[in-house]
């Protein structure tokens, strides 16, 4: 049943774009390269330029048949260039514009897509990019080369990055995936997904890079920034609304990376991409989870290999991996794209494959379809040809790999209007209003309160006086991801604070860098301030004793936590501890409001400082959104989707924890910080009466759960309704709890809820030790709160 509603799925996708090429696209009075023939049909494309209908140009052939035609007619030099990304935006793709020198590169063949072209990244910036119907007007125009000029006209898929909005100049920016994670919000991701696809189709971008489907259980980890969370089954449930939401709009999802891929070995992933260090069944458990949901469940059509190798096998030269597990575990129907330089470091890092064409070789027999790197294309084509030629690649392995490429063009609709996107007025869609009230309302669920210590919070519209002090207070350049929209118009909480209270005097004072000039070395042992650092400590400090209230802005940003940026220590970076305790050492109410992209051992601050907010990186709307919390004109519902360990002496920590994983002892820390589902609110919320459908069930049944939540509060506001579960025995040790449901709800003064819940055996199973999954027979508990450590309603069952 899953596999069939998995294809039902692929072939709802695929339906999008079916149809004959609309009016604004069609490319009139354009002619090919070929005796001037008019290749634009009425209802079908002349993709050959034979003057005949073959079967790959009906687009009332089935797609198989069409797949089958076009692979008769291919040579080996076009199915070999499908097989290949082309960096766009200068990268690779030296011209903004096809020319006349493209017929003597090896793209004249063909090439299977082209990432980042003209979103405003790379050489050409802006050149190309702004306004939208530029960027559109170009990719026509390199799609129209492709089609036109090449033997076989096949069509470009156009990727691009798109985890925090589209990877686009001036397109919607949302929060980073951590705080998309801390909404816990289903609904909402799904929302996001569709204004990330509405802007990608507006555009013409086919081909999305998201979402990132890794687990963030190491918070040194430099890309938990782009995680979702520490929690498979969180992580898992989000990213299926981001697959589910991009491919209904008609854009692939190809989420990554895929596997075992986030963990940084002690903060040192940035150069070794090694042995993780997984236990097989740990992997499956956690690792794979999200993977398995987003392709068995949401149908995702593409997925990115991963760098690092398992168990001394490179991910993305493991057949084991991309066939056995994708393609024949999961049903997986898209084409796998490498993440750059991932097959390289088969032959350069990995060191198992002596020459390049062994290399090719390896990937492509273990089922990577398209290889992409920020060098030329022909240097893995050209191996690969070698490759084939000495009986490494056989010719059948190489058609099911195009194969599985073409089918992904055909299904998106790319032989049917290879010009997707609006060259008219994209500006109508792309950063409209109402995706920034999307934007909006994602940057305010993100937030999380951690401490509000005498309801400090919220702030009294009534100060006359505010500081606002900090290296994140007044930031815009280093909140910007090179996976999210380039330019964008993020407001600093600065200017949010004084916006927010014009009648105010909101006066800001930087106070610190966020790293010092010897960072990370001043981590290992004090280094005194110099002259400039303490007058700007001392400038924050005379600024708050002048202020009736003293916010302080600080965390990490863009010079501490992205792609390989993983730490070795969590506590505040560079001199910000030291300005922490100066303006604290005023006595002036002090707020810290933490803009990070991971936890940090906050221990001073949280026994000392009254009020802590975590705001995540929340977009273009950062300060808006702020200062509506610290006012009091929203109520923060977010909640942790990582925990906050105390020290990084504690990693590894994170939830799900097995029995005995935090037990007590005399001479180390113990305990958490905060614990994962963690998060305060301006009201309180009460639970009751908690049902459970059926006091025992079959193995392969279903089982329904629900409860009531009350606000019984002074404030409306957001709850978030977190299931654990635990099986209580079981063949092989599992863990104390584990999530399998969660709801935020809004709730007015008063007002009640019943929220429902079900299980399902996938929910209730595990892998045993004959490494099978299933539902073992036995007592399960459940739990229901308001996080993990924070249960307020307990039941049982037990399945026969």
């Amino acid at each position: 049943m899953k596999k069939l509603l998995c294809l039902a799925l692929l072939i709802s996708a695929g339906s999008i774009y079916t149809g004959n090429i609309s009016a604004s696209n069609k490319p009139t009075g354009k002619k090919s390269g070929n005796n001037s023939k008019d290749i634009y049909k009425k209802t079908w494309i002349d993709f050959n330029k034979n003057g005949v209908k073959d079967v790959y140009e009906d687009p009332s052939a089935p797609i198989e048949a069409r797949i089958a035609d076009l692979l008769s007619q291919m040579t080996l030099e076009e199915k070999t260039c499908q097989m290949a990304t082309l960096y766009g935006s200068g990268r690779v793709l030296k011209d903004a514009w096809p020319t006349d020198g493209w017929s003597t590169e090896i793209w004249k063949d063909g090439i299977g897509n082209i990432d980042e072209q003209a979103n405003g990244l790379g050489k050409f910036g802006s050149e190309i990019s702004y306004p939208y119907a530029n960027s559109v007007k170009n990719r026509h125009t390199i799609q129209r080369w492709f089609v036109e000029q090449t033997r076989l006209g096949i069509p470009v898929d156009f990727t691009n990055e798109g985890i925090r909005g589209l990877c686009h100049d001036r397109a919607t920016m949302f929060p980073a995936q951590c705080g998309q994670g801390a909404t816990w919000n289903k609904k909402l991701i799904r929302e996001i997904a569709k204004v990330t696809a509405d802007e990608a189709k507006a555009l013409g971008y086919t081909n999305i890079y998201a979402p990132i489907l890794d687990i963030a259980q190491d918070p040194r980890w430099g890309r938990v920034v782009e995680s979702y969370g520490e929690d498979p089954y969180l992580v898992g449930e989000l990213g299926k609304q981001m697959i589910l939401g991009l491919q209904s709009e008609g854009i692939v999802a190809t989420p990554k990376h895929f596997a075992v891929y986030s963990i940084p070995v002690g903060g040192r992933d940035g150069g070794t991409r090694t042995d993780p260090h997984v236990a097989p069944r740990e992997m499956k458990t956690l690792y794979l989870e999200p993977f398995r949901k987003g392709i068995q469940e949401a149908g995702a059509l593409g997925v990115m290999s991963s760098y690092n190798d398992y168990d001394g096998e490179p991910v993305s030269g493991s057949y084991h991996f991309l066939t056995e597990i994708l393609r024949q575990q999961w049903g997986f129907k898209g084409y796998v794209v490498s993440d750059s330089e991932a097959v390289e470091f088969l032959h350069t890092k990995h060191r198992i494959t002596p020459t390049e064409e062994e290399m090719a070789a390896q990937v492509v027999n273990a089922g990577l379809n398209i290889r992409t790197n920020f060098t030329p294309p022909q240097d893995f084509i050209l191996p690969l040809r070698r490759a084939i030629s000495e009986g490494k690649v056989s010719l059948h392995t190489l058609d099911q790999r195009v194969g599985e490429i073409l089918r992904v063009k055909f299904m998106m609709g790319l032989f049917d209007n290879p010009y997707p996107g609006d060259d008219r007025r994209p500006e109508v869609v792309v950063h409209n209003a109402t995706h920034q009230d999307v934007s909006m309302r994602a940057a305010l669920e993100s937030i999380v309160l951690l401490k509000n210590e005498n309801q400090m919070l919220p702030l009294s519209k009534n100060f006359s006086k505010i500081a606002v002090i900090g290296p994140n207070a007044e930031e815009v350049k280093e909140l910007t991801c090179r996976y999210g929209p380039a330019n964008a118009s993020i407001k600093t909480v600065y200017q949010g604070i004084k916006e927010y209270l014009p009648n105010a005097e909101v006066r800001y004072a930087k106070g610190c860098d966020i790293i010092d000039k010897y960072f990370p070395e001043s981590e290992l042992y004090n280094v005194p301030l110099d002259t400039q650092e303490q007058a700007m400590i001392n400038e924050a400090v005379e600024l708050a004793k002048a202020s009736d209230v003293a916010i302080l802005v600080l965390g990490g940003n863009e010079k501490t936590v992205r792609e390989e940026f993983s730490r070795t220590n969590l506590d505040l970076c560079g001199r910000q501890q030291q300005l922490l305790e100066a303006v604290y050492a005023t006595g002036k109410p002090v707020v810290l409001v933490m803009v990070d992209g991971r936890a940090a051992t906050i221990n001073w601050a949280n026994k000392y400082v009254p009020a802590i907010i975590h705001a995540w990186f929340p977009g273009e709307f950062m300060g808006d959104a702020i200062a509506k919390v610290l006012f009091g004109d929203y109520n923060p519902g977010g909640r942790l989707a990582v925990t906050f360990p105390k020290s990084v002496g504690q990693i590894p920590f994170a939830f799900p924890f097995k029995p005995g994983s935090d037990s007590k002892g005399k001479v180390r820390v113990a305990g958490v910080l905060y614990p994962f589902g963690y998060g305060l609110s301006y009201t309180t919320f009460g639970y009751s009466d908690l049902k459970i459908s059926k006091p025992v069930i079959g193995a392969q049944e279903n089982i329904t759960l629900s409860c009531t939540v009350k606000n019984t509060g002074k404030k409306a506001g957001d709850e978030v309704v977190q299931l654990y579960i635990r099986d209580d025995f079981s063949s092989v040790t599992t863990y104390d709890k584990v999530l399998r449901g969660f709801e935020r709800i809004h709730l007015q003064p008063g007002e009640e809820q019943t929220v429902n819940f079900t299980l399902t055996p996938q929910d209730l199973g595990l892998w045993d030790k004959n490494n099978q999954f299933t539902v073992e027979p036995g007592s399960f508990s459940v739990m229901v709160g308001a996080s993990s450590e924070d249960i307020r309603l307990k039941g049982s069952f037990e399945v026969q």
